[in-house]
C-alpha cells in the first residue's frame, strides 16, 4: 500500500506541476498578442520551500508571478508538493470539518497541488481563482479543488460561458458533481460579514475520497483541464473594451472584497500559513492594488 501510494503522489504532483506549464504559456501567449507600447509581460520565478521545526526537508515549490503587463496586472501560479508533521492547531482544524481521527495519533502529511488567482488589468476582464490539490495521510487521503469567477463589472454571458464549461468537465464524472460542486462554490466564496458574494461562482469541493483514487485522480485533472477554455472565452471577449476611471474605481473596490475574504476565510491560506510554507507564495492571491470605500 505504500508503495502505491507514492507512485500515486509523484503521478499527482507531476500532474499539478504540468498544468502549471500549459498555464503559464497561455498566459503569456496573452501577453503577445495583447499589443500595446510596453513589453509583453512575463513570469518571475522563483522556487518556495517550507519551514520545518526540526530544520529537515519538508518540501516546496514554484512560485511564478507576473506583475505589470499587458493583459494582468498580477497573476500568480504557484505549485508545491510538502510534506511532515502537521501541528495542533492543523489537526484541530482538518478533525473539525471531517472524522480524521487518525491523524491525531499519526500527524504526517503530504500536499501537492496548484493555486493561481489573476488580477487583470482591464476593468471589464474579471479575476479569476483556480486550484487542485492531493492530499494524503497515513489514514486518509483526499483530492479537492474548483475554480471561481470575481468581475467586477458583471457580464451575465461571461457567467454563462465559464459555468457552462465546468458543467461540461463535471458531467465527465458525474452527473451530480456540477450542481453539488456549484452550491458548495456559492457557500464557500461568500463573505458573511459583507452579506455577499465575492464574486459569481464556480465550483468548489474539498474532502473528496469515492473510495476510488484513480477517478477522484481523473475528476482533479478534468477541473484543472477546464480552467483554460473556461477562462480564455471571457478574456477574448473583453480584454480589447475601453473603460473609464469610474470601471477602474469600481474594480478596485471589488479587490478590496477579495482580500478581505482571503486574509479571513480562505481555507488554502490558513492551511499555508499555519504549515510554515513560504509567506510570499501564500499570500501571492493579494492583488497589487485595492480599495476600500
Amino acid at each position: 500500500m505504500t508503495d502505491m501510494f507514492e507512485t500515486r503522489k509523484a503521478r499527482a504532483s507531476a500532474w499539478f506541476r504540468s498544468l502549471r506549464d500549459e498555464i503559464v504559456a497561455a498566459f503569456e501567449g496573452l501577453e503577445d498578442t495583447q499589443g500595446g507600447g510596453q513589453e509583453p509581460g512575463r513570469f518571475d520565478v522563483s522556487e518556495t520551500t517550507r519551514a520545518s521545526d526540526d530544520g529537515s526537508d519538508a518540501g516546496g515549490g514554484l512560485m511564478s508571478v507576473m506583475r505589470g503587463g499587458r493583459v494582468f496586472e498580477k497573476v500568480g501560479v504557484n505549485v508545491s508538493t510538502v510534506y511532515g508533521t502537521l501541528g495542533e492547531r492543523a489537526v484541530q482544524a482538518m478533525a473539525a470539518r471531517k472524522d480524521l481521527s487518525g491523524l491525531r495519533d499519526d500527524p504526517r502529511f503530504w500536499a501537492s497541488g496548484i493555486s493561481l488567482v489573476a488580477h487583470m488589468q482591464n476593468p471589464h476582464v474579471p479575476a479569476v481563482h483556480m486550484n487542485t490539490r492531493m492530499f494524503w495521510t497515513p489514514s486518509a487521503w483526499w483530492f479537492g479543488g474548483g475554480s471561481d469567477l470575481n468581475p467586477a463589472i458583471e457580464y451575465p454571458e461571461d457567467t454563462a460561458t465559464f459555468h457552462d464549461v465546468l458543467k461540461d468537465h463535471c458531467d465527465r464524472h458525474q452527473p451530480a458533481y456540477y450542481p453539488r460542486f456549484k452550491a458548495w462554490a456559492d457557500e464557500y466564496f461568500f463573505v458573511p460579514h459583507r452579506g455577499r458574494a465575492r464574486g459569481v461562482g464556480g465550483i468548489f469541493y474539498d474532502d473528496l475520497n469515492t473510495g476510488d483514487w484513480e477517478a477522484d485522480f481523473a475528476f482533479t485533472q478534468d477541473v484543472g483541464r477546464a480552467f483554460l477554455p473556461a477562462f480564455l472565452g471571457v478574456v477574448e471577449k473583453r480584454r480589447h473594451a475601453a473603460f473609464t476611471e469610474a470601471d477602474r474605481e469600481a474594480q478596485l473596490v471589488h479587490r478590496g472584497l477579495y482580500a478581505e475574504y482571503n486574509l479571513v476565510y480562505d481555507r488554502g491560506t490558513k492551511f499555508g500559513l499555519e504549515t510554515g510554507h513560504d509567506a510570499n507564495a501564500v499570500l501571492m492571491s493579494l492583488p497589487p492594488v485595492a480599495k476600500w470605500t
